[in-house]
């Protein structure tokens, strides 16, 4: 599972601040979304009496219903006790018939014939059913050695279910009908699942818990026309008489019910592969021409994987499916990965992807099918088995496709959403057993900080021990369920070190350090680094420190234990700068008490990302005052690395004369050609802010730029040299609107303020889908906060709550309520110089505008 919506919602604001739309600041409503300890219980691992051995379904879809019909043939076995009884998982549904099917031997264990279902003996078996769970009386007491097979004919009513979401997974239904009347034409009619976390169950019923593991063979019988995907491979289609089509999906390999998936749809599906097993990629036919753009790099991705990790990827083959409505980000359902459509786009909008999001989510689900599908979290307790793997995977692929730079920058944004969170939302252990809700476990501890602590484990043991240590703990633990002491027995085992002292800390504890660093050069040839540590918690943290003095550096590894440690180290003269945690890998707060001197110094010689951004933003503090952090600042504008380069570029001082001209040949210059529309579009922005018209052909000659993001950036610099001018450009490129020209454009109409604009803004929003909505949404809003139509703005307000209420995430929640509260303040100032009906209407907005904050509001309080 990829918890996209955060991630998304971040970069999605960082695109708005590029091309001038508001962007507030959150709302610190921690207090509200922290969990009340009192809520917290103890969540043990489920116990087992039987085992899953193996699932048969036959499914058929009423879509006019919105139901699903089944069969289901369930093989089992006790676990170790005998047991005269069955509990299954079954949520919302009518159940038909519940029976034993006798067979002979254990033939019906792998994958029963029809014909041998057909002659199969049934017996009537006792049950009670209330809602969400199915319990059987057994024919007699089964011992572990012996298998049974149940059959239930069912009825799933996924729409009835009495379920709830979270803020990772907004719904739990299992199952979903997308459009299916046809109604909506600008929509797919699509039939889609979502197990995780225990939702499978409202599709099928089963022991829909992590710890369970099962082969599974599933018949799904669809309308010709459309095509099928499930897990496994595809072993059988047959055509029926009535114009339908019965696809068969086997699995030979078992897996955790909870990642069994179907889906149903117009796609297009285009074929790669990978050692000789299919790599297929799903997509609505329109992207079929961009479906290698997206996917292109997973058959590179599953060699990379298989070869660090000396565990070939294990599965019989590997999809990928785009999906619309999704209600995540994505799920590594085991061969059949689903996505949700933020990741659908054309090899133009793949241009302003600099950050790699679609990459990091494609990597994620991938690197699941090891961590999660292979081995898995015996309960949600212990998720950072599945996610904090899959969230360290995107590092990796990062580090070996793109570069160092480009994994460190994505760590360190995956660090900063950890560290807000926490603020934010309150701060747990890593291995929770003690929680409200499994759906809280799908955090930015689970995720972020999981992921950041596997880099210092591997940081600390060295490459060769971590990917080792991991190749032996998939194979101690294939197809089977995990907790985090299997991965430290791992570590031991290939280190030879006691690592109880790193889980205890980091799986087994919360919070980071924070440090405050301060430095002695009084004596002579001695330079000494005194380490005090924050707060009531001793940290055990291994810290490199690199000492540059003399012109060489030295690498000096310490433990630093204390509450205070103080470092000596020899020099042959005052070090230039000594570089406290070299790898940058510590999650860690510090203040580093040094002058800047140290920061310019460290710019030019240190490696990391870490070390240069570091430098970059020091320097930018002082670039007006000081000529070294103003030379170290220009010299950033060429960083090897564009996410530096844009650092730079956005923090720049154009107001200063000297900043101006040692600057602006360089923005000339990078706005017009560097490779990455990140810093083009930055460069652009800052050029605009100078409303200077020498830049109009610049600005002008950028409207044809293959990028969307510039298009849009260069759009809104135009506007704050000729609003009319650009607005007129803006109606000329409205055909083509995609990804951040749409921002743009919708930015010059707000500024226009024209009641005319509106329908764009509304068709937007309509035409949108997944978290992009809340993209339109906002740029709605800036609309509505310039025009005076009462009838629009309230029919508006509504169209924006309505997605926002949909989504169910507190983040959202709060920004959109900051961008409300001050938007019904304009129209009472408006409403305060006006007169008669203009006054009577504004007033009317403003109300109606602050009601709706509070529904938000008060929704976010019910989460």
């Amino acid at each position: 599972m990829h918890l996209q919506l955060k991630n998304t919602f971040s970069i999605l604001l960082a695109g708005f601040a590029v091309i001038g739309l508001c962007a507030p600041v959150l709302a610190q409503s921690g207090e509200q979304s922290k969990e009340d300890p009192a809520l917290q219980i103890y969540r043990s691992s489920p116990t087992k009496i039987n085992n899953l051995v193996h699932t048969k379904l036959d499914v058929r879809f009423d879509y006019a219903k919105r139901q699903l019909n089944g069969k289901a043939w369930i093989t089992l076995q006790p676990h170790f006790y005998p047991t005269d009884s069955l509990t299954l998982d079954a949520k919302g549904m009518d159940i038909k018939q519940v029976s034993l099917v006798q067979t002979s031997g254990a033939a019906v264990l792998k994958f029963p014939s029809e014909a041998m279902l057909k002659t199969a003996k049934t017996s009537p078996l006792k049950y009670e059913y209330d809602g969400k769970e199915l319990r059987l009386k057994l024919n007699k007491t089964y011992k572990s050695s012996e298998s049974y097979t149940v059959f239930v004919e069912y009825t799933a009513k996924p729409d009835e279910a009495e379920v709830k979401g979270s803020a990772a997974i907004t719904d739990a239904k299992g199952l979903y009908f997308i459009n299916p009347d046809g109604k909506d034409p600008k929509k797919p009619i699509q039939i889609w699942t979502q197990g995780e976390t225990e939702s499978s169950s409202v599709w099928f019923p089963t022991i829909d818990k992590t710890n369970q593991k099962t082969t599974s063979e599933i018949s799904m019988t669809v309308d010709k026309k459309y095509v099928s995907l499930s897990n496994g491979k595809l072993v059988s289609q047959k055509p029926n008489a009535d114009g339908t089509r019965t696809d068969t999906w086997r699995m030979e390999l078992p897996h955790a019910p909870y990642l069994f998936m179907m889906a149903v749809g117009d796609f297009a599906v285009i074929k790669d592969q990978w050692r000789g097993k299919e790599v297929n990629y799903y997509v609505e036919k329109e992207y079929a021409p961009h479906a290698k753009a997206i996917f292109g790099n997973t058959p590179e991705m599953m060699t990379f994987y298989s070869k660090i990790l000396g565990y070939d990827y294990p599965w019989v083959k590997y999809s990928q499916i785009i999906v619309r409505d999704y209600v995540s980000g994505a799920m590594e359902n085991t061969t059949a990965t689903i996505h949700g459509d933020f990741l659908q786009k054309t090899d133009r909008e793949l241009l302003d992807d600099d950050d790699r999001q679609g990459e990091a989510v494609i990597a994620h689900e991938l690197f699941h099918h090891w961590f999660g599908d292979l081995a898995t979290c015996e309960s949600w307790s212990n998720l950072t088995m599945n996610e904090s793997f899959a969230d360290y995977s995107e590092y990796l692929w990062f580090e070996h496709k793109f570069g160092k730079d480009a994994a460190d920058e994505h760590a360190y944004s995956a660090m900063n959403n950890y560290m807000e969170s926490a603020e934010y939302q309150g701060d747990h252990h890593l291995v929770r057993f003690h929680y409200h809700d499994k759906e809280n476990m799908f955090d930015a501890i689970t995720y972020q900080k999981g992921g950041r602590i596997l880099n210092m484990l591997r940081n600390y043991v060295g490459d060769e021990a971590f990917f080792k240590a991991l190749n032996l703990y998939l194979k101690q633990n294939a197809f089977k369920s995990t907790e985090a002491h299997q991965l430290r027995l791992a570590m031991e085992e290939v280190t030879g070190q006691d690592m109880n002292w790193f889980f205890n800390q980091w799986y087994f504890g919360e919070g980071y350090p924070t440090l405050d660093i301060n430095y002695d050069y009084s004596q002579s040839g001695t330079a000494k680094v005194i380490i005090s540590q924050k707060g009531d918690k001793v940290w055990d943290l291994p810290i490199a420190i690199d000492v540059y003095a003399g012109g060489k550096k030295e690498r000096h590894n310490v433990r630093v234990t204390e509450k205070e440690n103080t470092f000596s180290f020899p020099v042959s003269a005052k070090p230039d700068f000594i570089n406290i945690d070299a790898d940058k890998v510590l999650i860690v707060k510090k203040t580093d008490r040094r002058d800047l001197g140290t920061y310019v110094f460290q710019y030019k010689n240190a490696p990391n990302y870490l070390d240069r951004r570091e430098a970059i933003e020091a320097c930018l503090k002082q670039q007006t005052s000081n000529p070294a952090a103003r030379a170290t600042v220009i010299a950033a504008l060429k960083d090897k690395y564009e996410g530096l380069r844009s650092l730079a570029i956005g923090g720049l001082k154009l107001d200063n004369n000297d900043i101006k001209t040692a600057a602006l040949p360089i923005l000339t210059d990078l706005a017009k050609s560097d490779a990455h529309s990140q810093v083009r579009a930055a460069a652009i922005k800052q050029l605009g802010r100078l409303k200077d018209v020498q830049y109009t052909s610049l600005f002008e000659g950028a409207l044809k730029d293959r990028s969307y993001l510039v298009e849009g950036t260069a759009l809104n610099a135009l506007a704050e040299l000729d609003i009319k001018k650009a607005y007129q450009l803006a109606k000329s490129m409205e055909k083509d609107a995609r990804g951040l020209l749409g921002s743009g454009i919708a930015s010059v109409y707000a500024k226009n303020g024209d009641v005319s604009d509106v329908p764009f803004f509304a068709q937007k929003l309509e035409e949108s889908t997944g978290q992009d909505k809340i993209g339109a949404a906002i740029m709605y809003l800036n609309i509505l906060g310039s025009v005076d139509d009462t009838q629009i703005v309230t029919k508006g307000i509504d169209e924006v709550v309505a997605v926002v209420e949909n989504f169910n995430n507190s983040w959202v929640n709060n920004y959109i309520i900051n961008l409300l509260t001050p938007m019904a303040k304009k129209k009472q100032e408006k409403a305060a110089t006006a007169s008669g009906d203009a006054k009577a209407a504004l007033n009317k907005q403003a109300a109606y505008i602050q009601q709706a904050a509070q529904k938000i509001k008060e929704n976010t309080k019910e989460e």
